[in-house]
């Protein structure tokens, strides 16, 4: 069988999409290698094995990536066409869902635009108030359209305990010298335990969902219609979401690349459209967890081997923490008023 360089180097050859890709840019992430062709983007799984994923064989690669397909239609229909086998025939030539064994499967996506996608809109400063109102009319709509999940709903509770937890070993070493976080890493977990019996009463009053998983502004693509691409296709107990807290963290991210104003606008056209908005301590423990979830992740990349970007990663993790920072001045505290019992709008 193929080995994962040698597919790698068959799918980096225009020649392997039968001269229809013109120059084909290959991009290396953390679980797939991702072939950007003119018209055309292929998606192959990495063989690897995770505590929150297992693409360790193809017939779970071809699972994940029927998943991906499955999910991703429900927010990129017009984007997502189809898995198609890569396949090996008997004298070791690979193709593109021709002849012989299917060695792998690629998750065929059509090319989005690059100038349209919300991260490069807001960097660019071609964003405004019209497309804030589309992608928050976008998700409210696909909010409504969820199942209540107030069974699996505890999935959400325990994720946010045991991220939490990992937040906390990461950025409390000391080899990575984040001082700054300690106090919002101890806010945040204290408002945690503060405001679970709220979000137990959200989880059993049908308010969690599941939902896109990664919504990040590198995920937005504002053509027509707007495109919202990449969910979070491995892990379902991950996808399951209070959608306040996931459209928060979009907004996070907006915040983070310079337009603070998107957040509270998004979290308007979501009560408006859905309703069931929590009150503001939830909603800055959801702003100051994602964030320091987010510093984490920075600062994972530092523990790697090699390090890609070694310049990168503690600058934007600090950017992080002072968005925590901003949101714990809103989190419930032991010695006010809430520390008893978080009253269910909290």
């Amino acid at each position: 069988m193929a080995s994962l360089a040698e597919k790698v180097r068959f799918l980096s050859d225009p020649a392997a999409y039968s001269g229809t890709e013109g120059v084909v840019r290959a991009h290396e992430t953390h679980m797939s290698w991702v072939f950007i062709g003119e018209r055309s983007v292929y998606k192959l799984k990495k063989p690897v094995r995770y505590p929150f994923l297992d693409f360790g064989t193809p017939a779970k690669r071809k699972f994940f990536c029927e998943e991906e397909l499955r999910l991703n239609r429900r927010l990129a229909a017009e984007t997502y066409r189809a898995v198609i086998p890569l396949c090996q025939g008997s004298a070791g030539s690979l193709s593109i869902g021709g002849e012989g064994k299917a060695v792998d499967w690629l998750v065929v996506m059509e090319r989005l635009p690059e100038a349209e996608m919300l991260d490069e809109k807001i960097r660019h400063g071609r964003f405004g108030e019209d497309d804030v109102a589309r992608i928050g009319e976008t998700l409210a709509r696909f909010y409504r359209a969820r199942r209540p999940e107030p069974d699996d709903g505890r999935l959400y509770l325990e994720h946010l305990r045991r991220e939490h937890v990992l937040n906390r070993t990461i950025l409390s070493r000391r080899d990575l010298g984040l001082d700054e976080a300690a106090a919002a890493l101890e806010a945040v977990g204290s408002a945690l335990e503060l405001l679970s019996p709220t979000i137990e009463d959200r989880i059993r009053r049908g308010l969690i969902v599941e939902g896109h998983g990664d919504l990040r502004p590198e995920h937005v693509c504002l053509v027509e219609p707007v495109q919202i691409i990449d969910c979070l296709e491995f892990n379902r107990a991950m996808r399951l979401i209070d959608p306040y807290d996931e459209v928060g963290y979009l907004g996070l991210e907006c915040d983070v690349l310079g337009a603070a104003w998107v957040r509270p606008m998004l979290l308007d056209i979501l009560e408006k459209r859905h309703g069931g908005r929590p009150g503001p301590q939830l909603l800055a423990f959801h702003g100051a967890f994602r964030a320091l979830l987010r510093a984490r992740l920075c600062m994972a990349h530092l523990l790697e081997t090699p390090v890609r970007h070694p310049l990168k990663w503690k600058p934007l993790a600090l950017r992080y923490i002072a968005a925590a920072q901003r949101d714990c001045l809103n989190l419930p505290s032991r010695e006010g008023p809430t520390a008893a019992r978080p009253s269910p709008g909290a």
